[in-house]
């Protein structure tokens, strides 16, 4: 008996770490799917919507201007590699816009879901006017913002990414810490713990599932930010070189900047459910995964 008591914790890590690796295992092959779900779909639109060959660019069309060279293209800025660095460079503008809207996104969407949680006057006072950003379509309030913040500053990408963040973020936040268990948040009170306390030792470690949920689902939506704040705001990144494109009737470089993107935020948003799984299965917290 004292030796199955001892070997208990072993045990226990070792349960752990196969739930850990078969969550790992699981969500991996879930990105699969989901890549080759996608390409087929996009593959699929183009064979059978009869959308011109010169202006709509497949799968394979892309994989070539990307990493093919042309049979007798001798221009440097013509060969695959050239495409690449260009499009490369305005990536890495916009996923640098998408991380600032994520980060302040979820930054505000957290701290504004501990505040409600410890005052209902901060949430009555604040809520309705989080509800009416919500239903107020963001390109009809992006001159406001634009006023306010300047045009082409990262406090104007800031914003508006944050708030195509914040407020799926918020509700998610809000739904896990009002999920705390009332035994716990019972005994805290007992030994004489605040409702800070409470919140800090109780609420918050429980809402872990819903922090990931929101920011999984925020990746996505501070990608769509970054667009949009380089459309609006910035004019620079894909967001605002994709009007270029469209206007120069440069297809190839409009349809590879939208599958980067798209593939990258697929990728992104697998990689923090990854992350997700396989901490949750570490700490046991993964009930809904198994």
């Amino acid at each position: 008996m004292t030796s199955t008591i001892a070997d208990l914790p072993e045990v226990l890590r070792a349960d752990r770490t196969r739930s850990a690796l078969r969550s790992l295992g699981v969500s991996l092959l879930n990105a699969l799917l989901t890549i080759v779900v996608v390409l087929l779909l996009w593959q699929a639109t183009i064979s059978f919507s009869g959308i011109s060959s010169y202006v709509g660019k497949g799968p394979l069309d892309v994989y070539d201007y990307l990493f093919v060279d042309a049979a007798g293209v001798t221009k440097p800025e013509r060969l695959a590699a050239a495409h690449r660095a260009a499009l490369s460079s305005l990536l890495a503008d916009t996923l640098a816009d998408a991380a600032l809207g994520f980060a302040v996104g979820m930054v505000i969407a957290t701290v504004l879901a501990v505040l409600f949680s410890l005052s209902r006057s901060v949430e009555a006072a604040v809520m309705p006017l989080a509800l009416l950003l919500r239903t107020v379509p963001l390109v009809s309030i992006a001159p406001v913002i634009l006023l306010i913040t300047g045009r082409a500053t990262a406090a104007s990408v800031a914003v508006i990414g944050s708030i195509v963040v914040l407020f799926p973020a918020l509700a998610s936040v809000l739904f896990g810490l009002s999920r705390a268990n009332p035994e716990s948040l019972d005994v805290v009170a007992v030994y004489g713990g605040s409702h800070l306390t409470q919140l800090l030792k109780v609420s918050i470690p429980g809402a872990l599932p819903s922090l990931f949920a929101a920011a999984r689902v925020s990746v996505p939506g501070a990608v769509t930010g970054a667009l949009l704040a380089e459309w609006l705001s910035t004019g620079q990144g894909i967001g605002g070189s994709i009007v270029k494109f469209t206007a120069s009737a440069r297809f190839d470089d409009l349809w590879a900047s939208v599958a980067i993107i798209t593939l990258l935020t697929l990728l992104l948003y697998n990689l923090v459910q990854i992350v997700e799984n396989v901490v949750l299965a570490r700490m046991g917290m993964n009930a809904g995964l198994d």
